[in-house]
Protein backbone atom coordinates (compact mmCIF):
# COMPACT_ATOMS: atom_id res chain seq x y z
CA UNK A 1 0.00 0.00 0.00
CA UNK A 2 2.97 2.40 1.00
CA UNK A 3 4.16 1.77 -2.45
CA UNK A 4 0.73 2.14 -4.27
CA UNK A 5 0.85 6.08 -2.17
CA UNK A 6 4.07 6.76 -3.57
CA UNK A 7 3.73 5.80 -7.04
CA UNK A 8 0.09 8.05 -6.97
CA UNK A 9 2.07 10.88 -5.33
CA UNK A 10 4.76 10.41 -8.41
CA UNK A 11 1.78 10.40 -10.80
CA UNK A 12 0.62 13.33 -9.66
CA UNK A 13 3.65 15.36 -9.25
CA UNK A 14 4.71 14.36 -12.80
CA UNK A 15 1.28 15.76 -14.04
CA UNK A 16 1.83 18.93 -12.48
CA UNK A 17 5.27 18.97 -13.50
CA UNK A 18 3.84 18.84 -17.61
CA UNK A 19 1.52 21.63 -17.29
CA UNK A 20 4.02 23.96 -15.99
CA UNK A 21 6.90 23.14 -18.90
CA UNK A 22 3.61 23.24 -21.50
CA UNK A 23 2.50 26.09 -20.34
CA UNK A 24 5.26 28.64 -19.67
CA UNK A 25 3.51 31.09 -22.20
CA UNK A 26 3.34 34.91 -21.06
CA UNK A 27 -0.19 35.97 -20.09
CA UNK A 28 -2.10 39.21 -19.21
CA UNK A 29 -4.12 39.62 -16.48
CA UNK A 30 -6.11 42.76 -16.40
CA UNK A 31 -6.81 44.83 -13.11
CA UNK A 32 -9.17 47.85 -12.44
CA UNK A 33 -8.03 50.71 -13.11
CA UNK A 34 -5.80 49.73 -16.22
CA UNK A 35 -3.19 47.66 -14.06
CA UNK A 36 -1.89 44.80 -15.61
CA UNK A 37 0.51 41.99 -14.68
CA UNK A 38 2.20 40.02 -17.39
CA UNK A 39 3.50 36.19 -15.97
CA UNK A 40 4.02 32.89 -17.18
CA UNK A 41 0.25 30.78 -17.05
CA UNK A 42 1.95 28.65 -14.26
CA UNK A 43 2.15 31.57 -11.99
CA UNK A 44 -0.97 33.01 -13.09
CA UNK A 45 -2.52 29.46 -12.05
CA UNK A 46 -0.24 28.96 -8.67
CA UNK A 47 -1.09 32.80 -7.54
CA UNK A 48 -4.93 32.18 -8.22
CA UNK A 49 -4.74 28.90 -6.24
CA UNK A 50 -3.11 30.42 -3.72
CA UNK A 51 -5.04 33.76 -3.17
CA UNK A 52 -8.13 30.79 -2.61
CA UNK A 53 -6.32 29.21 -0.39
CA UNK A 54 -5.72 31.67 1.73
CA UNK A 55 -9.10 33.66 1.24
CA UNK A 56 -10.94 29.92 2.26
CA UNK A 57 -8.42 29.73 5.74
CA UNK A 58 -9.38 33.03 6.29
CA UNK A 59 -13.67 32.37 5.79
CA UNK A 60 -12.98 29.58 8.59
CA UNK A 61 -11.56 31.30 10.97
CA UNK A 62 -14.71 32.91 12.59
CA UNK A 63 -16.26 29.47 13.30
CA UNK A 64 -12.52 27.71 14.18
CA UNK A 65 -12.89 30.52 16.76
CA UNK A 66 -16.71 29.65 17.92
CA UNK A 67 -15.98 26.07 18.37
CA UNK A 68 -12.65 26.77 20.36
CA UNK A 69 -14.54 29.37 22.52
CA UNK A 70 -17.34 26.61 23.18
CA UNK A 71 -14.95 23.57 23.85
CA UNK A 72 -13.22 25.90 26.28
CA UNK A 73 -16.30 26.13 28.11
CA UNK A 74 -17.37 22.85 28.11
CA UNK A 75 -14.13 21.94 29.64
CA UNK A 76 -14.51 24.14 31.99
CA UNK A 77 -17.74 23.20 32.81
CA UNK A 78 -16.68 19.74 33.05
CA UNK A 79 -13.90 20.42 35.12
CA UNK A 80 -16.04 22.30 38.13
CA UNK A 81 -18.68 19.42 37.63
CA UNK A 82 -16.01 17.13 38.69
CA UNK A 83 -14.63 19.39 41.52
CA UNK A 84 -18.23 19.99 42.25
CA UNK A 85 -18.74 16.01 42.75
CA UNK A 86 -15.66 15.65 44.47
CA UNK A 87 -16.52 18.15 47.29
CA UNK A 88 -19.70 16.34 47.46
CA UNK A 89 -18.17 12.95 47.78
CA UNK A 90 -15.91 14.50 50.60
CA UNK A 91 -18.54 15.47 52.79
CA UNK A 92 -20.96 12.69 52.78
CA UNK A 93 -17.74 10.24 53.72
CA UNK A 94 -17.96 7.73 50.43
Amino acid sequence: MKYLMWLLKAAIFFTLFAFALNNQEDVTVHFFFGTVWRAPMVLVVLAAFALGLGIGALGMVPRWWKHRVAARRAHQASGAADAAEATHMGQHGI
